[in-house]
């Protein structure tokens, strides 16, 4: 049985959320880890594309409306690929159901829902704006055991942000 080695992060940036670890190259960032909530954030950061996605979550974690304007690998298959080029469409506050984004490419809503869960970059990607018909959906492919209720802050988040709602809304 061969270990894997450990996940060599170039920053952890502290949401209110989670930790989440930021796996960059020098020019892309490839990955974003949900890491628990105590994981403590690690200074300094190691790169410009680690340091520009920091400052961009930052951003978002202050006003909710951030467009991420930072360069991504994103490595898939085509469905893949394209559902996560569908999701960066969305705005911020808005949200799409699976079986609408698969009826715009020509796919399913289990398909749809299947990519949503190995986004690799969560919150930049934002599947958290993909919801289910009739209800909140999954998030991370349900990993965690918390995985909802970080979706449910996430869109209250967007959406208090947006001036939408007196008070955030609240999906089941």
């Amino acid at each position: 049985m061969s270990v894997s080695p450990p996940i060599e992060f170039q920053a952890r940036f502290k949401a209110p959320f989670a930790t989440l670890g930021i796996c960059t190259s020098e020019s892309a960032l490839n990955r974003i880890a949900f890491l628990p909530v105590d994981t403590p954030a690690l200074p300094p950061v190691r790169n410009s594309i680690a340091h520009l996605v920091c400052a961009q979550l930052t951003r978002y974690i202050e006003t909710g409306d951030t467009i991420f304007d930072i360069p991504i690998r994103l490595q898939g298959t085509k469905h893949e690929l394209d559902v996560w080029a569908a999701m960066q469409r969305i705005a911020p506050g808005k949200t799409l159901t699976y079986g609408a984004l698969a009826a715009a490419i020509g796919s399913s809503a289990r398909a749809v829902g299947t990519a949503c869960g190995r986004n690799p970059v969560p919150v930049i990607v934002p599947c958290h704006r993909i919801v289910a018909a009739s209800g909140l959906g999954g998030f991370m492919g349900g990993k965690r055991e918390d995985s909802l209720s970080i979706k449910r802050w996430l869109l209250n988040h967007e959406v208090a942000a947006m001036g939408r709602h007196p008070q955030p809304l609240v999906l089941q």
